[in-house]
């Protein structure tokens, strides 16, 4: 190993002849570099003896300024102490880097980025990438100058943070290609389905009675196509002038009514439409009913490829075949059938207007399903003939001609078929709409095989015994009979409803009696009043507790009594004290209530409802059946019957009481299937209404009821239950009753419909059979008793 005093500089003070080792310049250069760059702690002690490139000798704070350096001179070698110094700090530097500054210099380095792309799709992409590289050096430098840098320079205030314009038009025209390329994608993926949607393919309503036999079929699929040519124009202009009066000149779709259509979707949660007809052809025939967002953008898609496809009077003449007009139609001919009763070809422009309306909703726009359609489609009709006029397709001539609104018929005549079954399929669809939660336009579209509740036997035996009261009635006096009305129901104690009597003929007649609200229930409220009393008991003065009444608590049965509350009288509006009035005036004194419910004595009841409360009687006529919405106010005529129920609601009130105090929601579907699979409803609610004991005393009061008036109607074993109801002004006649777990009601009034809806005096038509009208019909029905 060599000796490392050899490489040491020669003592100055030796007399050695070998010539002096001096310092490499460069090495002396990088030494001085590297001392400047130094931490003061580490830079050489010996300031004594300058770096070859250290400057002017500074002044010592110690002692005297050192001798400058003569010029010509050659400076001075570094001192051995200095060189060893230097190496020292080189060999700690070089450690340094070896140890420590490895680990730091790692740990300024950025973190490797994982790959953005899988290796294979990264391979795919290379390609792609080389031959765009020149077109990303020339974009490179202006999209640098695109780059947001904040704060920017040269701004003040909140300016400092907004966007160059520059970056605005680069944003802009970004976003104006990202959207382009996605659409021109989405364009060219979307193909026109093949497969027609349901509608091509529409079925029969099948309905069943109970016992499996086919009752009724509906629909008959009700679409016929027809070609454009033999559609008149103005029936074509009406649709497109309130539709889409630039059908024939736009691309297809609607950019406006889209982005309408999205606006109120996304940004206000719910949905509007905005849409062409092409649009609505393409929904119709090809897609869902769903109001989403990728619908409407799949139907836009669609729609512009067919439009380029599809001639545009073959897009009008499909959405005129295909579209719903209500009434269970699908198509320009079937709508102007059931609206009109005649061809198509046959339709002017003032009926076309109105047919127009309809494709805004049939449900909204059917004049004949209230006052408020019938100001909408009458303000919709006058709006088309209107827009027609604008468009330059309707003269003002010819436009001055319809100032009368076209009422359509009130009825399809392609529904009805005159017998008693067509109530029966009304009623049973409103129960299949409302416990399968299916639409109109869905149910329409037909397929569905309906189980009902309905008793083929029940039903005949209902029919024909009230079409021989009609008879009689007629016979009796025709000029009274042609304002009677019967409606009748009967209901199972499970709350099957197993038979009404709906009308003479639903072509004529198209509500149902049976279902129908319209006249008081006059002394048939009693029940109720008395199953309110025994349930919550009475309150004769004021402050004191409730108390239990029975069958046997005594009321006054006089005529005339006035009626007082917990406070005292009760006066009436006009200041004078209310009372009540038996039939006929009679004065009964005093009786028990069992009694007089047999007897139906009016003035026990109007008193025992105030003394229970008329909002325990509400409550306890709702629990038992009654609808909320056919009450009367809450006045002391409430228990005289001022309520308005149906026959079918009425009989399910009474059958509370023959099933145990029990209430099951009448229901007239038992199940649904479509196409073989079966669709989900929901079952009837069932509950407690009132107590067994207090059901149980109410049925007892109406078995004696009807073994008063009908001594010898029935076998002595049998358990028959009925009660007959009148009003005070002879307007509405009543018997309900129940017999083996079935109770039907009855009633019979006069209202002429054509005039008013107030009821009319009976004149008679309730005594044209033995033992009154609704009687002799619920006999009928109920036949054998026994």
């Amino acid at each position: 190993m060599p000796d490392r005093a050899q490489d040491r500089a020669p003592d100055p003070g030796t007399d050695e002849t070998r010539p002096p080792v001096r310092a490499d310049e460069t090495m002396q250069l990088n030494v001085g570099a590297l001392c400047r760059r130094l931490p003061a702690r580490l830079r050489p002690a010996d300031r004594g003896t300058p770096g070859p490139d250290a400057g002017p000798p500074r002044a010592d704070p110690g002692g005297e300024a050192p001798e400058p350096v003569e010029s010509g001179e050659p400076p001075p070698q570094p001192h051995e102490t200095m060189q060893l110094r230097v190496a020292q700090l080189r060999s700690a530097s070089a450690k340094d880097d070896a140890t420590g500054g490895r680990a730091e210099r790692r740990s300024r380095r950025k973190p490797r980025r994982s790959r953005l792309l899988p290796p294979a799709v990264a391979r795919a992409v290379a390609p792609l990438a080389r031959r765009l590289a020149p077109l990303f050096a020339v974009i490179a430098p202006y999209a640098r100058k695109l780059k947001p840098v904040y704060p920017r320079r040269g701004r003040t205030g909140w300016r400092r943070w907004l966007p160059s314009w520059r970056q605005w038009i680069g944003l802009a025209f970004s976003g104006i290609g990202v959207t382009t390329l996605f659409l021109v994608v989405a364009y060219a993926a979307t193909d026109i389905p093949d497969n027609l949607n349901s509608y091509a393919t529409q079925q029969d309503n099948v309905y069943f009675w109970s016992d499996g036999t086919p009752m009724a079929r509906t629909g008959w699929v009700q679409r016929q196509a027809m070609p454009l040519k033999d559609i008149p124009e103005d029936v074509r202009w009406a649709v497109l002038a309130a539709e889409n009066e630039s059908f024939y000149s736009d691309p297809g779709i609607s950019f406006k009514g889209i982005t309408r259509a999205l606006w109120r979707t996304v940004g206000q949660g719910d949905t509007e439409g905005g849409s062409t007809i092409t649009q609505q052809y393409v929904k119709n025939v090809y897609l869902t009913q769903n109001q989403t967002v990728s619908r409407k953008f799949t139907e836009a898609m669609i729609a512009l490829k067919l439009d380029n496809r599809m001639s545009k009077d073959k897009i009008l003449e499909g959405y005129l075949n295909t579209s719903w007009f209500g009434r269970g139609t699908y198509g320009i001919q079937r709508a102007s059938q059931a609206y009109y009763g005649k061809d198509v070809s046959q339709l002017n422009a003032s009926e076309a207007a109105f047919l127009a309306s309809l494709l805004k909703g049939a449900g909204l726009y059917d004049p004949t399903l209230g006052p408020q359609n019938h100001a909408r489609a009458v303000k919709r009709w006058k709006w088309t003939l209107d827009r027609m006029v604008k468009i330059g397709k309707l003269s003002e001539k010819e436009r001055a001609g319809y100032t009368t609104f076209p009422e359509p018929l009130q009825r399809n005549p392609l529904s009805d078929t005159g017998q008693q079954s067509d109530y029966l399929v009304e009623l049973a669809s409103q129960s299949v709409k409302n416990t399968a939660h299916l639409s109109d336009k869905d149910f329409d579209l037909g397929g569905y095989q309906i189980y009902t509740t309905f008793d083929r036997k029940r039903e005949s035996a209902l029919t024909d015994i009230v079409t021989k009261a009609r008879a009689k009635a007629k016979k009796s006096d025709a000029g009274a009979a042609k304002t009677a009305h019967y409606g009748a129901a009967s209901v199972d104690t499970d709350g099957r409803i197993l038979a009404v009597y709906g009308g003479p003929d639903h072509r004529t007649q198209g509500f149902n009696e049976s279902n129908a609200a319209t006249v008081p229930a006059g002394s048939a409220f009693q029940p109720f009043v008395y199953a309110a009393g025994l349930e919550h008991g009475v309150v004769k003065q004021r402050d004191a507790p409730r108390r239990q009444i029975s069958p046997d608590t005594v009321y006054d049965g006089d005529d005339a009594v006035p009626v007082s509350t917990p406070e005292g009288p009760y006066w009436d509006r006009s200041g004078r004290k209310v009372a009540a009035h038996n039939d006929d005036k009679k004065s009964y004194g005093k009786i028990t209530l069992r009694k007089a419910l047999a007897q139906s004595v009016n003035t026990p009841f109007m008193q025992l409802g105030m003394d229970t409360g008329l909002d325990k009687v509400k409550q306890t006529a709702v629990a038992s059946g009654l609808l909320s919405s056919s009450l009367g106010p809450q006045v002391p005529a409430l228990t005289q019957g001022n309520s308005r129920p149906s026959a079918i609601r009425m009989a399910s009130g009474y059958a509370t009481f023959a099933a145990a105090g029990v209430h099951t929601e009448p229901y007239s579907v038992l199940r649904i299937t479509r196409n073989g699979a079966t669709v989900p409803v929901d079952r009837p609610l069932s509950g407690q209404a009132v107590s067994t004991r207090t059901a149980q005393r109410v049925d007892d009061a109406l078995a004696d009821a009807f073994r008063t008036a009908h001594p010898d109607a029935a076998p002595a074993q049998a358990r028959v239950t009925g009660k007959r109801g009148t009003t005070e002004d002879d307007t509405a006649a009543w018997y309900v009753g129940s017999a083996r777990k079935v109770t039907t009601a009855v009633v019979v009034y006069r209202m002429d419909l054509a005039k008013s809806l107030e009821p009319l005096p009976l004149k008679g038509i309730d005594e044209t059979m033995p033992g009154g009208v609704p009687y002799s019909i619920w006999e009928g029905a109920m036949a054998p008793l026994g």
